[in-house]
C-alpha cells in the first residue's frame, strides 16, 4: 500500500506540474516594496500566511495561494487597524482642517485629499508602504486621452466624459479648501493638490476600495461606505467565483470567505459583482475575459437615427421615456433583451394603433407584421453597431502603431471591449437570422405547402 501510494503521489505531482505550466506566475513577496507592506500590516495585527503577492501572465498583479483553500474557508482577514477609512483621515493631521470646513466635504474627497498629501510626504508617511504599491496611473476613463475616448462605444463614451468631468469639478470647486492645508504641506498647495494628483487618488479609491457601510460623520457630508484595504485589494475579479465578504463586527476585521475553494499555488479571485465589461472598464479600468454578463447597450440617438422617417417617432420616444423604457436597452450574444424588443415593438406600431401602446409595454405581442418589423429594426441596430465597432477597431489599430505607454494600455483595454462587442453583435445577428428562418418555416403558408407536397 505504501509503495502504491508513492506511485500515485508521483503521478499526481506530474499532472499538477503539467496543469500549472499552462499559466505563469512569479512571486513578488521578496521585493522590497512588498516586504515593507507586509511588515506594515503585521505591525497592525495582520497575521495571515495563506496568500502571497504574485505577478500572473494573464491578469498582472494578484494574490497566490500558499496552501489549498477549502470551500467555506476564510481567505483573508484584515484587521480594522489596517483599513484606511474616513476615521483614519479625521484622526490624522488633516482632521482639524476637515472638521472646521464648511460646507462639509464628502467622504470620497476626504480620502482623496489624504492620499495625495500622504503621497507627497513620501517615506515620512505612516501609510507610505501601502501608497508605494499603488499603481502610479490607471486605465479607467478618467485617465483616457481624447483620442482614446473617441473610440469608445457611445454609451461608455458618454459616461466616461461624465466621469472625467466629475473629477475636474471636484478639483476646481475645492480650491479654497485646498489652500487651507498649506500649513501641513512642504510645497505650495497648487503644486501638490493638482488635478492629476486628485485624479490618481480618485481612481485609487474608486477602483480599489471595498464597501464598508459606516455611521455618517457630523464632519462629512453623504454616505460613508469607502474603505481602502491594503493587500486585500490585490485580489482580482472573476465572474464565476463566489465569495462572502464583509466587515465582521465581532472580530473587527474585514473578512472574505471562499465558497468553492482554491487549489494551492493558484491565483485567488473574488467577485466584484455581476458587471458587464463596459461597467468593469468604467469603474475598475479593465475588461474581463469570458464575461457571461457582457452586453452591448443601445442608445436613444441610434433609435432616432434609424427611425427618423416615422412621423410619430417623437411621440413614441416620449411615451417610452415617461414609462422608463429608454434605459438599459441591451443586446447579448443570444439576441436583443426583452426590454429592447418591447421598445422596438412599440416603435414598429403605426400611429393608428395608438391604443395598443400600453398593452405592448406590458409584453403583449400584437401581430406578425409588427413582430417582423421589430425584428427587422433589431437586425438594423446590430448591423449599425457592428459597423461602428469595426470602424473603431481599425482606428485603434492605427493609433496603437503610433502611440506609446500609457496610451497603448488604454487602447488595449478599449480594443478588448470593442472586440467583445463585435463578437456579441455577430452572434446576435446569427440568432436573429435563425429565429427568422424558424418563424418562416412554421408559418401557416409554409405548413400548407409542406402538407400539399
Amino acid at each position: 500500500m505504501r509503495g502504491r501510494s508513492h506511485r500515485v503521489g508521483r503521478t499526481t505531482r506530474k499532472r499538477r506540474q503539467k496543469r500549472e505550466s499552462a499559466f505563469h506566475s512569479v512571486s513578488l513577496s521578496h521585493q522590497p516594496q512588498y516586504v515593507s507592506l507586509m511588515r506594515f500590516l503585521h505591525q497592525r495585527g495582520f497575521t495571515s500566511t495563506l496568500l502571497q503577492p504574485a505577478l500572473f501572465s494573464d491578469t498582472g498583479r494578484g494574490l497566490q495561494t500558499l496552501q489549498t483553500i477549502k470551500p467555506g474557508e476564510r481567505l483573508i482577514s484584515l484587521p480594522e487597524s489596517c483599513l484606511l477609512t474616513t476615521s483614519t483621515v479625521l484622526n490624522s493631521y488633516l482632521g482639524q482642517y476637515i472638521k472646521s470646513w464648511k460646507p462639509r466635504l464628502s467622504p470620497l474627497l476626504a480620502l482623496c485629499v489624504f492620499l495625495v498629501c500622504e503621497r507627497q510626504r513620501g517615506e515620512a508617511s505612516d501609510w507610505f508602504p501601502y501608497i508605494d504599491v499603488l499603481p502610479t496611473s490607471y486605465t479607467c476613463p478618467a485617465y483616457f486621452s481624447d483620442g482614446v475616448v473617441d473610440v469608445l462605444p457611445a454609451a461608455v463614451k458618454r459616461r466616461a466624459l461624465e466621469q472625467r468631468e466629475a473629477v475636474r469639478e471636484m478639483h476646481s470647486s475645492n480650491q479654497d479648501f485646498f489652500r487651507t492645508l498649506q500649513p501641513v504641506l512642504s510645497q505650495p498647495t497648487g503644486d501638490v493638490l493638482t488635478y492629476e494628483a486628485l485624479r490618481w487618488a480618485w481612481c485609487s479609491v474608486n477602483t480599489r476600495s471595498v464597501f464598508m457601510s459606516r455611521p455618517s460623520s457630523s464632519f462629512l457630508s453623504g454616505p460613508d461606505d469607502y474603505a481602502l484595504a491594503p493587500f486585500l485589494d490585490l485580489l482580482n475579479h472573476r465572474p464565476d467565483v463566489q465569495v462572502k465578504a464583509g466587515f465582521n463586527h465581532q472580530t473587527k476585521c474585514y473578512e472574505i470567505r471562499s465558497v468553492c475553494g482554491t487549489p494551492r499555488y493558484r491565483q485567488a479571485f473574488i467577485n466584484y459583482g455581476s458587471h458587464d465589461n463596459q461597467r468593469l472598464l468604467l469603474e475598475y479600468g479593465f475588461v474581463g475575459m469570458n464575461n457571461p454578463h457582457s452586453v452591448v447597450y443601445v442608445e436613444t440617438d441610434l433609435l432616432l437615427d434609424l427611425l427618423r422617417g416615422d412621423k410619430s417617432l417623437d411621440q413614441k420616444i416620449k411615451f417610452l421615456k415617461e414609462n422608463h423604457f429608454l434605459h438599459n436597452l441591451t443586446i447579448s450574444s443570444e439576441g436583443p433583451s426583452w426590454r429592447l424588443m418591447v421598445a422596438l415593438r412599440l416603435l414598429s406600431l403605426p400611429q393608428t394603433l395608438y391604443h395598443l401602446w400600453r398593452p405592448v409595454l406590458l409584453g403583449q405581442v400584437v401581430g406578425e407584421k409588427t413582430e417582423a418589423r421589430s425584428s427587422q429594426i433589431a437586425r438594423a441596430l446590430c448591423q449599425q453597431l457592428l459597423k461602428d465597432a469595426q470602424a473603431a477597431l481599425e482606428k485603434i489599430s492605427h493609433l496603437l502603431a503610433q502611440s506609446e505607454q500609457p496610451i497603448r494600455e488604454q487602447l488595449e483595454a478599449v480594443r478588448a471591449l470593442r472586440q467583445e462587442e463585435r463578437w456579441i453583435l455577430e452572434s446576435c445577428l446569427t440568432a436573429l437570422r435563425d429565429s427568422s428562418h424558424l418563424h418562416d418555416d412554421m408559418s401557416p403558408g409554409k405548413a400548407n405547402d409542406g402538407a400539399l407536397s
